[in-house]
């Protein structure tokens, strides 16, 4: 049998160690979040660069009949 205030240090230790877990999860989510944030920003600029360089060889490709026509 435990007695009451054995009961009273588990829970105290319990609720201490799950502090401690949460401390350390939110850390680490904030820094996954800010490399999310640096990779997404690395997406848009590569995104728009293949754009520009899309439009630019576009032009350069004249519309002909195929050979077989």
């Amino acid at each position: 049998m435990t007695m009451p205030g054995d009961r009273l240090t588990t829970l105290e230790i319990s609720a201490a160690e799950h502090e401690k877990t949460i401390e350390e999860l939110s850390t680490q989510i904030v820094e996954q979040w800010k490399v999310i944030e640096s990779l997404q920003k690395k997406v848009d600029a590569l995104a728009a660069r293949f754009l520009a360089l899309e439009e630019q060889g576009a032009a350069d490709v004249p519309v002909t009949r195929p050979p077989h026509w």
